[in-house]
């Protein structure tokens, strides 16, 4: 077949240790040989971020917000220990915290559904798609170590000088204080990327926070979310047949594991963080879950929901046999392809994309998948792949599907 020709690039974020390997096969087997690759590629590994001074974290999301559709390799959010392994300059932040704040977008996560990879949760037979707001809360927050008796307060001055006082607590003795802060202007945004996703994808929506305790921070999401849905979106939402859901947050893990899916479930920060974790996880493997950042302004980054596999990359080191799960990486070149497609018009590229997913799912349905699903599936006698070998039998298929 003639290569697909792609018009306007896609910004490529790099990434690190296994994620980084397999990345590089992907391309390789799956992306080079059928189309054209058109992408700016930004080196988001750790040794690269240090040598920027994290330089490049800012560019690649600056070009994404350029070109509109980016896909990115998981990457190292530094401790301390990473700190004394790369030998690096500072403990630098955590480049999705960077990219979601420079965007102010939204995170969407849903399950790859397999046939033979079956749900932890017995009753769910539909997705469940976590939309998680991408500013604030503990990942933007000020932490103190209080050493001894004091007190401690909120304190707002205005434009004017003049100040606002909170009492928060009067300690004792020593311990630890946090503050956390988010803008009326990115939960709008949030609002509005979760009612529009929604009513692209024909989905009811579910909200939750803990406003009763909350009465003033999570109430003004609660708030913001009602006022924009009864302007703006309640007459779209009846008209295309779907709902929106406000509860408690506790409330809504309850009714979660007693529904059957088939709806989106829109978390603060941090909720979403935890609570895409343990949906991924519940249908099955953190290796098969799609995300994908999109802005207000229409502009969406791809990536895997896990991180870089570190254990399978010292194995990888020593030369060992690996099995590690790409799907999730596939996916988000397949997401970010479709969409690039869709921008430009190039029906070829999206069906590229439809073929590269129903080529992966297959794979794994016929029985050839990694050690991760192998140990969880319903089908009979799986065939445990070699990462690279997982890749190839899915290029075998793609090539099928393809006419190659």
């Amino acid at each position: 077949m003639d290569k697909i020709k792609m018009q306007a690039p896609i910004v490529e974020m790099d990434g690190d240790e296994m994620t980084r390997i397999l990345w590089k096969i992907i391309k390789e087997e799956l992306l080079l040989p059928f189309i054209d690759l058109n992408t700016e590629y930004y080196d988001l590994g750790l040794e690269h971020r240090d040598a920027t001074n994290d330089k490049v974290t800012t560019e690649a999301a600056e070009a994404t917000k350029k070109y509109g559709v980016a896909v990115k390799c998981a990457t190292i959010t530094p401790n301390a220990a990473r700190v004394k392994e790369y030998g690096l300059k500072e403990m630098w932040k955590s480049p999705n915290g960077t990219i979601r704040a420079i965007l102010d977008g939204t995170v969407f996560r849903a399950p790859i559904i397999v046939k033979g990879i079956e749900p932890y949760v017995k009753t769910w037979t539909k997705p469940i798609t976590i939309a998680r707001h991408a500013y604030g809360d503990v990942y933007k927050a000020a932490e103190m170590k209080i050493p001894g008796p004091g007190i401690c307060e909120l304190v707002y001055t205005d434009a004017n000088g003049v100040e606002t006082r909170e009492p928060i607590h009067e300690f004792k003795g020593p311990g630890v204080l946090q503050g956390m802060h988010n803008l009326n202007r990115s939960i709008e945004s949030f609002a509005r990327c979760c009612f529009s996703y929604a009513l692209d994808t024909r989905q009811d929506l579910w909200f939750a926070t803990k406003d009763t305790i909350s009465k003033k921070y999570d109430h003004t999401f609660k708030d913001i979310f009602q006022e924009i849905y009864d302007k703006e979106y309640a007459g779209k939402f009846s008209k295309a047949g779907i709902t929106y859901f406000y509860t408690l947050i506790d409330d809504a893990v309850a009714r979660v594991i007693k529904s059957e899916g088939g709806y989106i479930w829109a978390c603060k920060n941090y909720d979403g963080d935890v609570m895409s974790d343990m949906v991924a996880t519940a249908f099955g493997s953190l290796a098969m879950m799609t995300s994908v950042l999109v802005s207000p302004d229409g502009n969406y980054e791809y990536e895997a929901a896990h991180g870089t596999v570190q254990r399978h990359y010292y194995k990888y080191l020593k030369g060992e046999s690996t099995s590690t799960n790409s799907v999730a990486t596939i996916f988000a070149w397949s997401g970010a392809l479709r969409k690039r497609g869709e921008l430009d018009g190039s029906k070829r590229l999206q069906e590229f994309a439809d073929f590269l997913e129903s080529a992966t799912i297959q794979t794994i349905e016929d029985g050839i998948m990694t050690k991760d699903l192998a140990l969880m599936t319903t089908i009979p006698d799986p065939h445990v792949a070699e990462s690279s070998e997982f890749i190839k039998a899915i290029r075998e298929r793609l090539e099928r599907k393809l006419g190659c």
